[in-house]
């Protein structure tokens, strides 16, 4: 079954609970598990191959980019699928009682389908790494990261199942974003990571609702702020390069003159009256 992301998002962000365990396994191709189980609430990420899981005889084709949820006492039956291995992360967590007692019986066991993100395997391995530190800190660093995981997890399903309005919301705060970071270095693959869709996705509908690629809305918000600044004549071409995000003046000038037909010199003196040489 599929569970509703909101509802989901909303007991993870509300609710007590801990996590329990965190583990990275890799399975070899072919392999069969039956006769089993489940023992805890738990969630399964896979990141490489792909295999077939029965859970109370529903089943649930899991590879990169999609989940499932368990609660404990489930029958489970799974087999690898193709020649490659299987790798996963499971995340086992505890309901304190009382929201336990509350916990849908109809969500006993539900698919998330989230799509690749790159930033889901970095926090897994982040999960992994600081889930043996016992101190109080070290803790609290594992929910921080759980809840990052989930965050990005139950966005990527929010837009895949609400792709028109989620698109358009995303790319929203994709280009106020951008306007507020074009100084800084900023990549395709970042900018789709940070509102959790892929760069193919991500290019797409920022094209779609912007009528433009988005590292050449980069380059648009650059230019039009170095030609505020060209104006005011306080500031020499190298430092209005590096203000506006380019290490390199005559890289800088070269985009400047592909955009507008002169260069950042040139443009600095038509502004303020002169005629350019």
């Amino acid at each position: 079954m599929m569970m509703d992301t909101e509802q989901l998002a909303e007991m993870f962000a509300s609710e007590a609970y801990e996590i329990e365990g965190v583990y990275r396994l890799v399975i070899p191709p072919q392999s069969v598990l039956h006769g089993f189980k489940t023992e805890r609430y738990g969630l399964l990420f896979p990141v490489r191959g792909q295999a077939l899981m029965h859970l109370e005889g529903k089943e649930y084709d899991l590879r990169p980019g999609v989940i499932a949820h368990a609660v404990p006492g489930l029958k489970l039956q799974s087999r690898v699928v193709g020649t490659s291995e299987y790798e996963y992360f499971s995340v086992f967590y505890r309901w304190n009682p009382f929201t336990e007692s509350r916990y849908p019986q109809e969500a006993s066991h539900f698919k998330l389908e989230y799509g690749c993100n790159s930033r889901v395997n970095e926090l897994l391995l982040l999960l992994h790494q600081h889930f043996r530190n016992p101190s109080g800190l070290g803790k609290l660093r594992v929910k921080e990261l759980f809840l990052s995981l989930m965050h990005q997890v139950l966005t990527g399903c929010s837009h895949r199942f609400g792709e028109k309005q989620t698109g358009r919301s995303s790319i929203e705060a994709a280009v106020a974003y951008i306007e507020g970071h074009y100084m800084h270095p900023l990549t395709l693959n970042e900018l789709a990571e940070l509102h959790a869709m892929n760069a193919k996705s991500f290019s797409y509908y920022f094209h779609k609702y912007t009528g433009c690629r988005p590292i050449d809305y980069v380059i648009r918000c650059r230019l039009e702020r170095a030609c505020e600044l060209l104006t005011t004549r306080s500031y020499s071409v190298r430092d209005v390069a590096s203000s506006v995000g380019y290490a390199n003046p005559f890289y800088f000038s070269r985009v400047f003159r592909s955009y507008y037909g002169m260069s950042p010199s040139s443009y600095a003196e038509h502004s303020n009256g002169s005629t350019a040489p």
